[in-house]
């Protein structure tokens, strides 16, 4: 009787611990699903070009900048628009900095802008009047004392008169035979007669066409020295060539 009435209790409580483990509860616990992470921010672009990139001092450059995802753009310290450009003249070689800030941090970007001297100014020559062309190239010869011929030196420098005068066919020169004050009137005006016509035979032979030559004879009347001294004399003693054309 006694195993009887143990065996229902075991049952008993077998049973109680059953229901206690099986169905009281109402089943397992939801688990719950955790909150979606927050959106990363877009990353950040920049650039920065010059144009052109390489100036003369005094000349102009062109700066084009963009950005995008940016709260803030500053370019060389000094705020501006996200994108845009800027006319800059520098007068020397500069870098300059771009830098965007945003979200996503911060992003920069440089260009270079090269700038040299400029050239020297050329210096225009004026054009040489055909009487200073011609003086450069047709220049006074000497004579001995009372003498009519031509020294060596004279015979050079008429050849190469006479070589430039061909480069100039319708020029025409007037030969002024000139002396210094001794003598008499009559005879400076004969000896410097002589003395003009050498010098055209000269010419002549080096190719000037008679035609293009005239001779006169000053004799003592046009000097270009005064003094009575032999550098004086010797500076009188002249042909003197005239651009007439």
């Amino acid at each position: 009787m006694n195993k009887i009435r143990r065996s229902n209790l075991s049952l008993s409580v077998a049973l109680l611990l059953a229901m206690a483990f099986s169905g009281c509860g109402g089943g397992k616990k939801p688990v719950a699903t955790p909150p979606p992470p927050p959106p990363q921010p877009k990353p950040i672009t920049a650039t920065l070009s010059a144009s052109p990139t390489s100036i003369q001092r005094g000349q102009s450059s062109t700066l084009t900048w963009s950005t995008e995802n940016a709260t803030d753009v500053t370019l060389q310290g000094t705020k501006v628009d996200p994108s845009g450009s800027q006319s800059v003249s520098p007068t020397r070689s500069t870098d300059y900095h771009l830098v965007a800030t945003g979200p996503a941090g911060t992003q920069d970007a440089t260009a270079r802008v090269t700038v040299s001297e400029p050239p020297p100014p050329q210096i225009t020559t004026p054009s040489q009047t055909d009487e200073e062309l011609f003086n450069q190239n047709v220049q006074d010869i000497y004579f001995d004392y009372d003498r009519a011929d031509l020294r060596p030196e004279a015979q050079q420098a008429l050849a190469r008169a006479a070589q430039f005068l061909g480069q100039h066919p319708t020029w025409r020169v007037r030969v002024e035979g000139n002396c210094d004050e001794r003598g008499s009137t009559e005879y400076n005006l004969s000896l410097g007669e002589e003395r003009a016509n050498a010098a055209k035979q000269a010419l002549t032979q080096g190719g000037v066409s008679a035609d293009r030559l005239q001779t006169i004879s000053y004799g003592k009347e046009k000097p270009v020295c005064t003094e009575s001294t032999e550098d004086c004399w010797q500076k009188n003693r002249r042909d003197h060539f005239v651009l007439i054309k």
